[in-house]
């Protein structure tokens, strides 16, 4: 009788890539490989995580599935890759130290409150019951508090924090789930919260929590530390507070964003789908963009006045249920968290005057002093600025971001294949940068825009944050082709220190390459870029184009008729002007007065005439700026893209209506002439229907076009870039149309559509130029 054999032993080195640090991965690790009782060992570095397991290869097999399977909350893998190594006997399983070596990992965004740290912040037996910094591995801060990778306690913000005894048995005990959770801390070891006057001066209080929050109840200003930094907070429900609020920031509509319990508190003032529901639950926890209930502005009042929706969030931050759970009267557990609750907070990111977001606490008290009534603030520090996150929930349940910040930041966006790493730093308006690493591409956080010196620093500080922290160096310097933005300037100055290419990339072009590289889009595609405005070519003011791309190259197909600009730049913060404008092209131009009552009409009406300071642009924009004055909806903008969010807010609420059938036409030059529709505008019963026509004439006119052009061009792929694409009337009935004639449609998912998406844009068409210039044949 023969012996049966034992099983052969063997030994694999899995390397890891991906969002894998900071986020209970090794401890996971640790886990399965104890279950299927593997030998071995795992470790950070600065590629990621390292693994070697001992064991049969059934039990090898099982591990790396179940590594995929049972992956922690934050956790992403990108690759495991196997190696196979000599067995060396090992049966025990460790956790090593962080090694070092070449950075080639990820950096983890921050993350909102999981449910088992919000169970022990809510639970009075718990030694860390209301203490506003609970956290582990599964949530809480990450990038805003890290110098440098690897990501370790010494590396953080949290280094001058001895953990207590029982914290840092936690940290030591791989079973815990706050093994090795940087920011672990307690109430005896851990940051503490304080309360501020306006100058500056401590305020002799027992909780300086409960005391802020009465100080919000009885109509005052607040200004609240966050992860990335400080919000202004007054009560949502306080119509003098909120104007209050407005008053003191100089900020005169622009919505505010509002913060509630639960979903439950949400959904009696705003329209709460499956989608947006899933999208606030998510770690990242970003504002998201809801359709208003009936009511909702005068629960509301003053909040977001004239728009279809408002912005709203939940917690993500321990701090941020407290101020809910102290109004709730501090009930125990977490039950209280699934009934309405009463309060509603004005949330606005507390960057008076456009600058950058306040982040330091001797900063708070200089620029939020004239602000804030007090400051609720706190002693671990904030090192990296990161707003919050704004997005709108689309109906496949992924978020079409409007501004791209915290808690995605700097989750890396995939590319077809490996490049050269390269910088891009954006353009004028919504800022960001980008710089690739092999097959990633990392956007920072938003940054502002460049108008103001502060902002300008802002952006530099970030670049020079986002090279170190990923250790790349970059080979080229990509940007804006307009030569007076201070990105531009920048660019090239960085290039020149380094002694490294500068590539300038043409705006629209970049709007659309954004897209087709998240999308990992190698073939040509017809692009149909919608925006404010970009440099163009010639130098001319484009907007409303239609591009064929095919990697690094673009050729224009086609424009929207130009407008011109009375006044220049001034036209764009005055809609009225662009309605007199189209009366002029209509010949109507005698009526400019008579319709836009406004000191300067007659001078328009005479530059109109005589072509004086009337540059010309082909923007989008500016046709939606004069469709809202042509309908009396607006004849001044108080913030960027109030006419039409305002025009967009009408549509909605009239509903559908049937496209005008003569309302465009476009030539074999491919320009497409929409004055058709903007005449039909002056005859429009009521503002509301003027919009849904506008809107609806628009998707047919943008359809049939880019259709025509793609079929001459051959091209069977149409790909959605520029800000005009926020608006979700325009981009889903484009969408609907453009599928149901058989075209591939590619949008903006993981980058926003507007400039904010830019530098991922001008990162990929740079990569192709480089590419390009070392096969000069292909």
């Amino acid at each position: 009788m023969s012996a049966v054999l034992a099983p052969a032993i063997r030994r694999r080195r899995l390397r890891v890539r991906g969002q894998v640090q900071g986020v209970g991965f090794r401890p996971t690790v640790y886990r399965l490989a104890t279950e299927l009782g593997l030998g071995g060992r795992v470790l950070n570095d600065g590629a990621g995580v390292e693994i070697e397991l001992e064991g049969t290869d059934e039990a090898l097999d099982r591990f790396t599935v179940r590594l995929r399977g049972e992956a922690p909350r934050l956790a992403r893998i990108d690759t495991i890759d196997a190696t196979p190594m000599v067995a060396l006997g090992e049966r025990t399983f460790r956790i090593d130290a962080s090694a070092g070596g070449p950075v080639t990992t990820g950096v983890t965004p921050d993350a909102g409150i999981c449910a088992d740290c919000l169970a022990d912040l809510l639970d009075p037996a718990n030694r860390r019951w209301r203490y506003a910094f609970t956290n582990c591995t599964h949530c809480g801060p990450r990038y805003t508090i890290t110098r440098e990778l690897p990501y370790d306690r010494p590396n953080t913000s949290m280094a001058r924090f001895m953990q207590c005894p029982a914290c840092q048995a936690e940290y030591d005990a791989p079973t815990d789930r706050r093994f090795h959770a940087q920011p672990n801390a307690c109430p005896e070891c851990g940051p503490r919260l304080a309360l501020w006057d306006n100058r500056g001066q401590p305020m002799a209080v027992a909780d300086p929590l409960a005391e802020a929050v009465q100080r919000i109840r009885r109509g005052g200003i607040v200004a609240i530390k966050g992860l990335g930094g400080f919000h202004l907070a007054c009560d949502a429900r306080n119509a003098e507070a909120v104007a209050e609020l407005r008053r003191r920031k100089q900020r005169e509509e622009k919505p505010f964003a509002v913060m509630f319990a639960n979903l439950e508190s949400i959904a009696p003032l705003a329209r709460v789908t499956a989608q947006a529901a899933a999208l606030l639950a998510t770690p990242e926890r970003p504002i998201v963009l809801l359709d208003k209930q009936p009511g909702c502005d005068a629960a509301l009042p003053g909040v977001a006045p004239g728009m279809a929706t408002l912005g709203v969030m939940v917690p993500h931050t321990p701090m941020q249920v407290l101020l809910f759970h102290e109004v709730a009267g501090r009930p125990a557990g977490t039950g209280w968290l699934g009934a309405p609750q009463p309060l509603a907070l004005v949330m606005t990111s507390a960057n008076p005057g456009g600058e950058p977001l306040v982040i330091d606490n001797g900063e708070a008290v200089r620029r939020l002093g004239p602000i804030a009534d007090a400051l609720l603030v706190h002693d671990r520090d904030i090192l990296i600025r990161c707003d919050d996150s704004v997005a709108r929930a689309e109906a496949n349940g992924t978020p079409a971001f409007i501004r791209r910040a915290r808690g995605y930041t700097p989750a890396s966006i995939r590319l077809a294949g490996d490049g050269p790493p390269v910088l891009a730093v954006g353009a004028y308006l919504k800022n960001t940068a980008c710089a690739t690493r092999g097959d990633e591409a990392f956007l920072s956080q938003h940054i502002g825009s460049l108008d103001n010196a502060a902002t300008c620093v802002a952006l530099e500080e970030a670049v020079d944050h986002l090279l170190d922290v990923l250790a790349i160096e970059p080979v080229a310097v990509a940007h804006d082709l307009h030569p007076d933005f201070h990105s531009t300037r920048f660019a090239a100055r960085l290039a020149g220190q380094r002694g490294i290419p500068l590539i300038g990339v043409q705006h629209h072009h970049a709007h659309i390459a954004a897209v087709m590289a998240e999308h990992r889009i190698e073939h040509p595609v017809l692009g149909i870029a919608l925006d404010g405005v970009g440099l163009g070519d010639a130098g001319g003011a484009w907007g409303g184009e239609l591009l064929l791309v095919d990697g690094g190259r673009s050729t224009r197909a086609g424009h929207l008729r130009e407008l011109p600009l009375p006044g220049g730049d001034r036209a764009a913060r005055e809609p009225w002007r662009l309605g007199a404008a189209v009366l002029h092209l209509l010949g109507r131009g005698d009526e400019i007065e008579r319709r836009f009552d406004r000191p300067g009409a007659p001078l328009v009406r005479q530059m109109l005439q005589q072509r004086l300071n009337t540059p010309l642009t082909s923007s989008m924009g500016r046709w939606f700026d004069a469709a809202a004055a042509l309908l009396g909806v607006r004849e001044r903008q108080s913030f960027e893209g109030q006419a039409p969010m305002l025009l967009e807010g009408l549509a909605s609420g009239h509903g559908t209506v049937r496209p005008l059938a003569d309302g465009f036409r476009f030539d074999a030059d491919g320009t497409l002439d929409l004055l058709p529709l903007a005449q039909a505008l002056l005859d429009a019963r009521g503002a509301g229907y003027g919009a849904a026509l506008f809107h609806a004439t628009l998707i047919d006119a943008l359809a049939a076009w880019a259709a025509s052009a793609a079929c001459r061009a051959g091209v069977g792929t149409i790909a959605f870039g520029g800000g005009c694409f926020l608006n979700a009337i325009l981009s889903s009935g484009l969408r609907t149309r453009l599928a149901a004639d058989g075209f591939d449609v590619i949008e903006a998912r993981q980058a926003p559509a507007n400039d904010g998406g830019l530098a991922l844009g001008q990162a990929w068409v740079a990569r192709h130029a480089l590419a390009a210039r070392t096969n000069p044949t292909d």
